[in-house]
């Protein structure tokens, strides 16, 4: 059995199940565990291959359960975490902020916490079996708050969470940095763009946006649809991340973004723009149609966008994806996943 072994919490996810597939055979000398309550959001499909693997485990449960993360660590003592688990979606927070502070607060101080059981023999110092150990901390660039039309997030960013989900993340943040400094235990921390790609859950924009417009709806948009995000290919986010936690220094923070900033009724047009191409209306009518300007959401962020500096200058990762194209792949993805409405539009 492998020496090594890493915890993925928030695996069945969108980006963890991702990111398992993208490490899985190229750390060939670890154990991989995944942790995951297997909630609405999630897609145990996407570990399907890898039931037969001596090296992939998989323990259902919540983060929130202290008792379940110290058997789990207990069980499988992992020597690296990697804690995607999170509730993510700024609607739901607004709608029920309290589960947004049990699991990503709550849950990330649990694991914090069995994380100091397991690894430090004392304040500061780690038992010899966890030389290497690692606390990463997958954290969102939304906890820096709203940027005007200039300027960047950076490492150096004050935190000025707007929304319950934010707060939450930040929460977190403070938590992990906290345990760093205090007990000594090794961190890394993380700050994303928006991600995107095959798979996302079907609440997320882009999905939204394919959906409705097949199905002959409105397709919302908030506000004036001027708000602006950098869009991160679900894959180059998942490299980042590899490349840091095998070769950053504990400790550190790193901000990752993929260079497109876009807004969100842009978006929206280019996706119905591919529809129109790929699966025209029978009346030659435009998806663009469609399109609504609704309400807009509480306390929404008007503009996101991430520096790479540090992390490109460090380990020469950049993103890779060109947007158009990964947009491409990405609605073609949700072609198949909605073939259902295309063929009843037919």
């Amino acid at each position: 059995m492998p020496k090594n072994t890493l915890l993925v919490t928030g695996g069945l996810g969108f980006i963890g199940a991702h990111f398992v597939h993208h490490v899985f055979h190229r750390l060939n000398d670890t154990k991989i565990v995944v942790l995951d309550k297997n909630t609405y959001a999630a897609d145990k499909s996407r570990m399907q291959e890898f039931i037969n693997e001596e090296r992939f485990f998989y323990e259902e449960g919540d983060i929130a359960e202290a008792p379940f993360v110290e058997a789990v660590f207990s069980k499988h003592q992992p020597t690296k975490i990697i804690n995607f688990a999170a509730e993510s979606h700024v609607d739901n927070s607004i709608a029920g902020p309290h589960v947004f502070l049990k699991t990503n607060v709550e849950g990330t101080f649990n694991l914090l916490e069995a994380a100091r059981k397991t690894w430090l023999e004392k304040t500061q110092e780690l038992k010899p079996n966890y030389q290497q150990a690692l606390f990463y901390q997958v954290s969102t660039d939304e906890v820096f708050g709203s940027l005007s039309t200039e300027g960047r997030f950076s490492e150096t960013s004050n935190y000025a969470p707007n929304s319950p989900y934010s707060a939450s993340k930040a929460a977190a943040d403070h938590w992990v940095r906290s345990y760093q400094h205090t007990y000594g235990l090794p961190v890394l921390i993380s700050h994303c763009s928006n991600n995107y790609g095959p798979y996302q859950h079907g609440e997320k924009l882009i999905p939204t946006i394919v959906r409705t417009a097949l199905s002959g709806d409105p397709i919302p948009i908030y506000g004036t649809g001027e708000n602006i995000r950098d869009w991160l290919f679900v894959t180059d986010h998942c490299q980042a991340i590899f490349t840091l936690l095998t070769k950053a220094k504990r400790g550190e923070s790193y901000t990752i973004g993929g260079n497109t900033e876009r807004s969100n009724v842009s978006i929206c047009k280019a996706i119905t723009t591919m529809l129109d191409a790929k699966v025209p209306k029978s009346n030659g009518r435009s998806y663009t149609e469609q399109i609504r300007l609704v309400s807009d959401r509480p306390g929404h962020d008007f503009r996101y966008a991430t520096d790479t500096t540090k992390i490109k200058k460090d380990f020469g990762w950049q993103p890779e994806e060109d947007f158009e194209k990964g947009l491409e792949k990405t609605v073609i993805h949700y072609l198949e996943q909605y073939k259902h409405l295309i063929d009843k539009q037919l």
